[in-house]
């Protein structure tokens, strides 16, 4: 593996020195056989499509590919690559699914793209202490087909079939949200490769406690830091009762501001739903013609109660009451599984529904998140500020944890539209701020929003963050160009 620079500390990207950057993008043959001696040649390829494919996500941001990529079998095989690669100053660049929207798997610097899926055993179960033990090519679905004869589940469900550890990585969220919490509640303990290649176990091997005041929290650092610290090769996650009876509704609203203000009420009365969603009139337009719906054109909740049959009914009871008073119409329950499934179906599909009315053009999510009386606020501005714009797209949002998204339509190659799409984004995610929210709930920084969380943390906040970075990537060669 002795791969050496052609001139030693050559500017910015040493790396530069041995990678051409042509229209192929491929490394020296020297560094591509180092490569090929830590994973096998035929997990090695550096063929324009494979780089492509592995240089966007499901955001706006233009494919950025990288020069190679590789496909480790083995947590032994992530750590020799990271080694490699750190040694050499190359850019690495973790790839699950590639399910994100804030373009962090694009290589702005090029360098080694990762893709960690062909890991992906479900290593270790412990029903009795309500924890799994998964690699990084675990889905959030496999783990869950996994676990349906246990009653248990893993609730964390942000729509798309996504990787466990690439969930942790980015702090995904969800529809469960409201009653489960987000990755950042459920996840125990992860397996890290640091850029240099050690290994670290954030709450110590092998343990999968509930809680604990040991040190610093080295999970919640790792959790939410999109691939820019290090590669987690494993992610040991609190697992949960599956529940003895569902039940899921839908309920339509005279207006955004009636809906939004059940949601509120309902929360404020302390019932226990589990999944409370809104979806705004053009939306649900959208949705009928997609998943074949027949429900009212107007601004609608998506609710879903967990428990036994006994505490539902009042559940139920309770929910409707505050819905009614505030307008709601066409109530239509769902018991059976078939039926729910199909409902939020329709529900996790709005993005390809809103896709689908404009064909050719590309979708861009914003992600903010307000305290919850601030919702109702936020969320009748955002309705207007929308129209106002001339852009076209939709309102949905986890609106139980004050969290929605404004998903909008754009051509690419028209840059007045992604101009006017990209200040109407960061319009909303100041107005976030100023109501002392967030930029984002559960997308992440990635590319785009670098600005508005230096705005959010300040000064010391990012500081404080670069320092960290800098402990762990001297050389800043973790996923580079994002969050920071």
């Amino acid at each position: 593996m002795a791969v050496l620079l052609r001139a030693a500390g050559r500017g910015l990207f040493p790396w530069r020195g041995f990678c051409s950057r042509g229209s192929q993008g491929e490394f020296t043959p020297g560094f591509v056989e180092a490569l090929k001696a830590v994973v096998g040649s035929s997990h090695v390829s550096t063929a324009p499509a494979v780089r492509e494919h592995h240089g966007h996500d499901e955001s706006m941001h233009r494919c950025q590919p990288p020069d190679a990529v590789v496909w480790p079998q083995n947590v032994d095989q992530v750590s020799r690559l990271a080694a490699l690669c750190y040694s050499q100053g190359v850019p690495i660049i973790p790839f699950g699914t590639g399910t994100g929207i804030e373009g962090g798997v694009c290589a702005v610097q090029g360098g080694v793209c990762v893709n960690l899926t062909h890991m992906d055993r479900i290593t270790e179960l412990n029903s009795e202490d309500f924890s799994v033990v998964v690699e990084p090519g675990v889905t959030r679905k496999a783990l869950n087909s996994h676990l349906r004869d246990t009653g248990l589940w893993f609730p964390v469900d942000p729509g798309a079939d996504a990787s466990l550890c690439g969930m942790a990585a980015t702090g995904a969220s969800g529809t469960n949200a409201v009653r489960y919490g987000t990755m950042r509640d459920n996840v125990l303990n992860l397996e890290v490769v640091l850029p240099d290649g050690r290994l670290l176990h954030t709450a110590g091997r092998g343990r999968h406690f509930r809680k604990s005041a040991a040190g610093y929290n080295l999970t919640g650092l790792f959790v939410g830091s999109e691939g820019t610290l290090g590669l987690i090769t494993s992610a040991t996650l609190r697992l949960h009762p599956a529940p003895e009876a569902t039940v899921a509704a839908t309920c339509a609203f005279p207006s955004v501001q009636a809906a939004v203000h059940s949601t509120v009420q309902i929360l404020q009365a302390a019932v226990p739903i589990a999944r409370i969603e809104f979806l705004d009139d053009f939306t649900m337009d959208a949705c009928n013609r997609h998943s074949n719906l027949n429900c009212p054109v107007a601004p609608t909740l998506f609710l879903e109660f967990h428990g036994s049959q006994e505490a539902l009914a009042e559940q139920l009871r309770r929910a409707e009451e505050i819905t009614q008073h505030n307008g709601a119409s066409h109530f239509s329950w769902a018991k059976e599984a078939e039926e729910r499934s199909q409902l939020w179906a329709a529900r996790h599909n709005a993005w390809y529904a809103l896709m689908a009315l404009s064909p050719g053009c590309k979708g861009y999510s914003t992600d903010v998140c307000v305290p919850i009386s601030r919702l109702p606020e936020i969320l009748v501005q955002a309705k207007e500020q929308l129209k106002a714009s001339g852009l076209t797209g939709g309102i949905v949002g986890h609106v139980g944890d004050g969290n929605f998204h404004c998903i909008l339509m754009l051509n690419p190659d028209d840059a007045e539209e992604l101009h006017r799409v990209k200040v109407f984004a960061e319009e909303l995610g100041r107005q976030a701020l100023a109501l002392r929210g967030t930029c984002t709930g559960e997308h992440g920084i990635g590319l785009g929003k670098r600005q508005l969380l230096q705005e959010e943390v300040g000064a010391v906040g990012m500081e404080t963050m670069r320092q960290l970075k800098v402990t762990l990537d001297p050389r800043g060669l973790m996923n580079p160009g994002k969050v920071l």
